[in-house]
C-alpha cells in the first residue's frame, strides 16, 4: 500500500514543462512546494514536504480546477496553483484532508513486519558500529590494555544482547563473570591474532552464549539483573492493544455503516442529496472506510505477533528444560551440548525483543491515527445523525453480504489482466457491454477525490500520467518504468584464504623438519610463568619498609702508629775533608703512644 510518490509527482509536471530542461523543471516544482509550505506555516499549520506533494498533485488531477498539461505552467498558473493548494491544506474541517494526511501518516510510518525487523536490525548494528571497531581494531600489549580491551568486550556484550544497562555495577560483574566462564581474559592473545571477520564472528557468537548463560541463570534464581520478563509483558500487551483496536474498529464500523445507511437514503430521495452536499457524506465515509483499513492492516500484524509469541514462550520453556536436563548435578559439561542451547536462547530472546518494539510501534501507529477523525463530530453531532437516520434500516457489511450471496453465480469478468465481480446480473451486463467507460468512471472520480487512489488502489491508473497530445500516439495502458537508486560493495577476499603456511617444496627442508621433530623425542619440556600467564590468579606481598638505626657503645677507643723520626747530622761537612754523618733515631716506642 503506497501513497503516488513524489518522484512521480515530479514526473507529472515536468511533463506540463517539456520546454524547459529537466533540472529547471524539478527547480520549479521544489520552489512550488516550499512556497506553498510556508504559505501553510505562516497561517499556523505545518505541513510535510510528501503531503504539500500529494495535495499538488491532487490539485491538478481535478478537471474543475482547469489545469491543462498540454502547456506550460506560466506565473499565474502557479500562483493559482499554490493557492489551490493552500486553501485545502488550511480547511481543518474538511474530511477529503483529514484522508490525505491519515494516508500520507500512514504510508511514512507504516512497513511489513519483515521490513521493520530487518530494518531496526540495520539500526543496531550501526549503532554498534563504533564498539566494534574499537575493539577489532584494538592492539593491545600492555597488561593495562589488555584490561580495558576486556572492559569493552564486557560492554559490547551487554549492548548488544539488550539485557541490561553497561553502566550498572551489578550487571556488569554479572556479564564479566558469565564471559569469563567462556572467555577467560589470558586468551585476549589468541584473539587478537584473528582476522577481523573472525573477531566480528566471535564477538557475535560470545553475545549470544553470554545471554544464554544469563538468561539460564535468571530462570535459576541465580543471576539475571536487569533483565525484563519480556513473555510477561508481552502476554499482557498483545491482548490490551488488541482490544483497543477491536473498539477502535468496532466504532469505525458503525459509523460507517450508518453513513452508507444515509447515503441509500439519499439516493431515493433527490431533494435530500441538494440539502446534505454541504455535509461532505461520501468525504467523511471515505475518511472512515481508509481509518477501517488501516486498523484491520494493522490488527493483522498484532495477531501475526501474538502467534509468534506463543510459539516461541513454548520452545523457550523447551529449551530451559532441556538445559537443566543437561547440566543436573553435573559439575563439568561439555560445551558441545550446551553452547547450542545457549545461543537458541539468545536468539529466542532477541525474537522477544523484537515482538516488543514492534508491539510498540504497532500501539504508537493505532493512536497517531486517532487524529485524523476530529471531522466527523463537528460535521455530524449526534443529533444530526440520529435526524437522518430516522426510518433507515442500517445494515452492516456482514449483512450485505448475506444478502448477495448470489454474487458467485453471477461469475468473475476478466479485462486487461483484472478481475472484477458485480452485485447483480444486470450490472454484470452493463460492465460487460462498455468496461472502458466504467473504468473511465472510476478514474474521473478518483481525480475529483484524490483520497480514492489509494483507497481504491488505483495506482496503477495514476502512476505514469502522459499529456493529452500524446496520448493517442502510444498505448494509454503502458506500464510504468520502475527506477531505484541502488548500490553494491565487494569485499576484497569473499572467500577465506586457501594458502596452505606449513607447505614446503623443497625436499632438504622436509628433512630438516623431521630431523627436528625425531630429535624432540628426546626433550623436555619445561614451563615458565609470564607476565600474560601470572594474571591468572592475583598475587599479593607485603614488606617492611627500610629504617635508619644507630648502637652507642660504653667508651670510646682508638690506636695510634708511632710517627716515625730519624736524624742524620754532620751532613753539611766541616774542615775536615771528609764527611762524617751520625744517624740519630728519636721514634718513640709504642707503648708510650
Amino acid at each position: 500500500m503506497e501513497l503516488i510518490s513524489r518522484s512521480s509527482f515530479f514526473s507529472m509536471m515536468r511533463n506540463s514543462h517539456t520546454r524547459m530542461p529537466p533540472t529547471q523543471a524539478e527547480s520549479v516544482i521544489k520552489n512550488i512546494i516550499r512556497e506553498i509550505g510556508q504559505e501553510c506555516a505562516a497561517h499556523g499549520e505545518i505541513v510535510s514536504e510528501t503531503l504539500v506533494a500529494f495535495m499538488v498533485k491532487a490539485v491538478v488531477l481535478d478537471p474543475s480546477n482547469g489545469f491543462n498539461m498540454d502547456r506550460t505552467l506560466i506565473k499565474s498558473d502557479v500562483q493559482k496553483l499554490v493557492k489551490h493548494c493552500v486553501t485545502r491544506l488550511l480547511d481543518n474541517k474538511n474530511p477529503s484532508l483529514d484522508t490525505i494526511k491519515m494516508q500520507v501518516y500512514f504510508d511514512m510510518n507504516y512497513t511489513s513486519r519483515e521490513e521493520f525487523l530487518e530494518e531496526h536490525h540495520r539500526v543496531l548494528e550501526s549503532r554498534l558500529g563504533s564498539v566494534m571497531r574499537e575493539i577489532t581494531d584494538n592492539r593491545a600489549c600492555a597488561r593495562e590494555e589488555l584490561e580495558s580491551l576486556y572492559r569493552k568486550i564486557v560492554s559490547y556484550v551487554l549492548l548488544r544482547s539488550g539485557l541490561g544497562s553497561p553502566t550498572d555495577i551489578k550487571i556488569v560483574r554479572e556479564a564479566t563473570a558469565a564471559l569469563q566462564s567462556v572467555f577467560p581474559q589470558a586468551e585476549l592473545g589468541t584473539f587478537l591474532t584473528l582476522s577481523k571477520k573472525d573477531k566480528e564472528r566471535q564477538l557475535k557468537e560470545l553475545t549470544m552464549i553470554v545471554t544464554g548463560i544469563r538468561l539460564f541463570n535468571r530462570d535459576c534464581g541465580k543471576g539475571g539483573e536487569g533483565i525484563d520478563d519480556l513473555p510477561a509483558i508481552l502476554h499482557e500487551a498483545i491482548p490490551a492493544t488488541t482490544q483497543h483496536i477491536d473498539s477502535q474498529l468496532q466504532i469505525a464500523q458503525e459509523q460507517a455503516y450508518r453513513y452508507t445507511a444515509i447515503l441509500e437514503k439519499v439516493r431515493q430521495n433527490p431533494l435530500m442529496s441538494v440539502q446534505l452536499q454541504p455535509y461532505m457524506l461520501k468525504e467523511a465515509l471515505y475518511n472512515v472506510r481508509q481509518y477501517e483499513i488501516f486498523l484491520q492492516i494493522i490488527l493483522s500484524d498484532i495477531i501475526t505477533c501474538a502467534q509468534e509469541v506463543e510459539m516461541m514462550i513454548k520452545k523457550l520453556g523447551a529449551q530451559l528444560e532441556q538445559l537443566k536436563m543437561i547440566v543436573k548435578s553435573k559439575t563439568a559439561v561439555p560445551t558441545s551440548q550446551v553452547f547450542p542451547i545457549f545461543i537458541a536462547l539468545s536468539n529466542l530472546w532477541t525474537s522477544f525483543q523484537d515482538e516488543t518494539v514492534l508491539i510498540s510501534v504497532l500501539s504508537n501507529l493505532t493512536s497517531h491515527l486517532e487524529a485524523f477523525l476530529g471531522a466527523h463530530e463537528l460535521l455530524f453531532p449526534e443529533k444530526v445523525l440520529r435526524g437522518l437516520l430516522d426510518g433507515v434500516t442500517v445494515k452492516t457489511d456482514v449483512c450485505r453480504m448475506r444478502e448477495q450471496m448470489g454474487n458467485s453465480a453471477i461469475g468473475i469478468l476478466k479485462y486487461k489482466d483484472k478481475y472484477y465481480t458485480f452485485n447483480s446480473r444486470d450490472a454484470a451486463y452493463s460492465f460487460a457491454e462498455n468496461p472502458e467507460n466504467y473504468i473511465n468512471l472510476i478514474t474521473e472520480k478518483a481525480k475529483k477525490n484524490a483520497e480514492l487512489i489509494q483507497l481504491l488502489e488505483l495506482h496503477q491508473q495514476f502512476e505514469t500520467l502522459i499529456p493529452y497530445s500524446q496520448v493517442k500516439d502510444v498505448d494509454k495502458h503502458i506500464k510504468p518504468i520502475t527506477k531505484c537508486e541502488s548500490g553494491t560493495q565487494t569485499d576484497t577476499h569473499i572467500l577465506p584464504p586457501t594458502i596452505v603456511r606449513s607447505y614446503e617444496w623443497n625436499e632438504w627442508e622436509l628433512r630438516r623438519k623431521a630431523i627436528k621433530l625425531a630429535n624432540l623425542r628426546q626433550k623436555v619440556t619445561h614451563s615458565v610463568q609470564t607476565d600474560l600467564s601470572h594474571m591468572r590468579r592475583e598475587n599479593g606481598s607485603q614488606v617492611y619498609s627500610s629504617k635508619d638505626a644507630s648502637t652507642q657503645s660504653m667508651k670510646e677507643g682508638s690506636t695510634r702508629v708511632p710517627r716515625p723520626q730519624v736524624y742524620i747530622a754532620g751532613l753539611r761537612g766541616g774542615r775536615a775533608k771528609t764527611t762524617c754523618g751520625v744517624k740519630v733515631n728519636l721514634t718513640r716506642a709504642i707503648d708510650e703512644t
